[in-house]
């Protein structure tokens, strides 16, 4: 599955100048790992979120946002965002920060 190449570029440009932040093809799509973790990805035209699994109700309640499922079992701490909702919702943009600067382990 190919992703979206502009969403990538814009998640590329939100962490550009984050310290520990590569990227890497995986699952099909682009991942950015934080240290070797990955964090956040793009998947097809969505954006792949690791978030506190605590979290998972409160996430999957914003728009445009579901589990994350490639296998039939969603995974635990992951999310999907719709690719046009970090454009149009600011509270998303958060999904794109790496693990180091934010509260919630990612």
């Amino acid at each position: 599955m190919a992703y979206d190449d502009a969403l990538a570029e814009r998640v590329r440009d939100r962490l550009r100048d984050a310290v520990g932040v590569t990227e890497r093809k995986m699952f099909g799509g682009l991942a950015f790992l934080t240290y070797g973790n990955m964090t956040v990805g793009v998947h097809g035209d969505d954006l792949i979120a690791r978030i506190d699994p605590g979290g998972t109700d409160r996430a999957l309640a914003e728009p445009g946002v579901r589990p994350f499922d490639l296998t039939g079992r969603p995974m635990r701490g992951w999310i999907l965002v719709a690719g046009a909702a970090p454009r149009s919702a600011p509270r998303t943009a958060g999904w794109q920060q790496p693990r180091a600067a934010r509260v919630l382990p990612i």
